[in-house]
């Protein structure tokens, strides 16, 4: 299995490459040369098996020769075990055909943690092997951080650096990442947006001599490896829905596009996903392209769903990849344009292409707290806003009745409690696990937005 850069200049390399590359020299992101396919009956075939196996079988495939089986299995195995949910992912039906996959059983609650987790234990073992260490930077608007943070705490082969914007997430998300004492992980404020850290980020892995010098690596959703950790609850959930022999679909609160990348990843693999239901919130430039075919950032606008507050969707570059028929030049023109005026516009084969397998709708945020009551007076379930936004594209968005719909319930309540409280007049609380968070000390740096100030940074805190 090799993978290829979106734009087409840069070397094809083998899995365990693209993990630890990341960020392609080319500035592309790493997709898969061809995607694997899975039978109808491979895919009845998971039904009543562990999310664990699931794991193994559906990625198994990408992976060449980066693990044996079973030390990806015992890898598997202990990426999962602090998800205190037997099933990992579980499925709550909250209407007749209606359902949320609760993805915020993890460590620190949110649905970045099912592919983190993993990541951390893949990383540790091939950098364990080859007797090398990386820094990891990554840009967060509130999850990914955290989770990172997390998978990575206290590791022997890994520097982690997260950047997130000044004062714009949540109060549990940001000591989520500035209360661990570990000297290995490292938080930064920049005063900013997140498409700033965004475009931080990509600097450093563009500036080739500071990359090498550091190790640079990335574990945010420009990591192919995150996308598909991600791909597998897409197919434990369509199973326990009837798939192969019924189709599914979802909606995915979406702010990078990774995870309904990866959505769109487990179809191509042969799964009956129906929609593909593109969820956003103010920040609504995926919706707007949909519509309109002209891909457009207007600023960022800050929400109650905080890790949704992104314009520029990095992971919208590799379904660009396959809507322009793998040219990658025409996606580095494409790119090019966005840098250069904010803006491109489709092709029209591609907008016509692109609304095949996607639907989208907007919520805001008063929609999204009375979605957010109406669900606790209804069902009792307490839903975060990010979810809450998922559950109003589904109603709006859906195709036809009888086909299943889930809504990826992306964090736990807890981690917004004001804006959950102010919706519902429930102030949802922390697993006892975290329930002194608020007391712990805090350990970060507020910086400016400027590239080699966070460069001087990061060299500063590798150990």
């Amino acid at each position: 299995m090799r993978y290829i850069s979106t734009r087409g200049q840069a070397p094809a390399l083998d899995f365990e490459a693209a993990m630890l590359t990341g960020l392609a020299r080319d500035g592309g992101l790493y997709v898969p040369e061809q995607v694997p396919h899975m039978a109808p009956a491979e895919i009845a075939a998971l039904a009543g098996l562990s999310y664990e196996e699931v794991a193994f079988r559906v990625m198994r495939p990408f992976i060449g020769d980066c693990f044996t089986d079973s030390a990806f299995r015992e890898i598997i195995a202990r990426a999962y075990a602090s998800f205190p949910h037997p099933a990992r992912c579980p499925l709550v039906q909250i209407g007749p055909n209606d359902w949320i996959m609760e993805l915020h059983h993890g460590p620190t609650l949110a649905f970045k943690d099912v592919a983190m987790q993993l990541i951390g234990q893949m990383f540790q073992a091939v950098l364990g092997r080859r007797g090398e260490r990386v820094t990891i930077v990554g840009a967060t608007s509130g999850d990914t951080g955290s989770a990172a943070i997390e998978a990575f705490r206290g590791l022997d082969t890994v520097d982690v650096v997260i950047l997130y914007p000044h004062g714009r997430v949540s109060e549990v998300q940001r000591r989520q990442m500035t209360t661990p004492v570990e000297g290995n992980v490292h938080a930064l404020a920049v005063e900013g947006t997140f498409d700033d850290c965004q475009a931080l980020v990509k600097a450093m892995f563009n500036d080739f001599a500071f990359r090498d010098e550091v190790g640079l690596a990335a574990v945010n959703s420009i990591n192919w490896a995150r996308v598909l950790a991600q791909a597998v609850y897409y197919f434990t959930a369509a199973v326990s829905l009837g798939a192969p022999g019924r189709r599914v679909s979802f909606s995915v609160p979406t702010g990078n596009f990774g995870d309904i990348f990866a959505g769109h990843i487990a179809r191509r693999m042969g799964l009956p996903v129906d929609t593909l239901v593109i969820a956003t919130n103010e920040n609504d430039i995926l919706h707007r392209t949909l519509e309109s075919g002209v891909y457009e950032s207007r600023g960022v606008v800050a929400t109650i769903a905080p890790s949704m507050d992104i314009q520029v969707s990095s992971n919208f570059e590799r379904l660009l990849f396959e809507l322009y028929g793998e040219d990658g030049a025409s996606v580095t023109a494409a790119m090019d344009e966005l840098k250069a005026t904010g803006r491109f516009a489709l092709p029209q084969g591609a907008v016509a292409q692109l609304r095949e397998g996607f639907a989208s709708a907007r919520s805001d945020k008063d929609t999204t707290m009375a979605l957010i009551a109406r669900m606790h007076r209804d069902t009792g379930l307490v839903l975060d806003p990010h979810t809450a936004i998922g559950v109003v594209a589904a109603d709006r968005a859906r195709g036809e009745a009888e086909v299943p719909m889930v809504t990826l319930g992306t964090a736990h309540a807890a981690k917004f409690p004001d804006a959950v409280e102010a919706a519902c007049g429930v102030r949802p609380a922390l697993p006892a696990r975290m329930a002194d968070l608020y007391e712990r000390p805090e350990r970060v740096s507020v910086v400016p937005n400027d590239l080699e100030r966070i460069e001087a940074v990061v060299r500063e805190r590798r150990q």
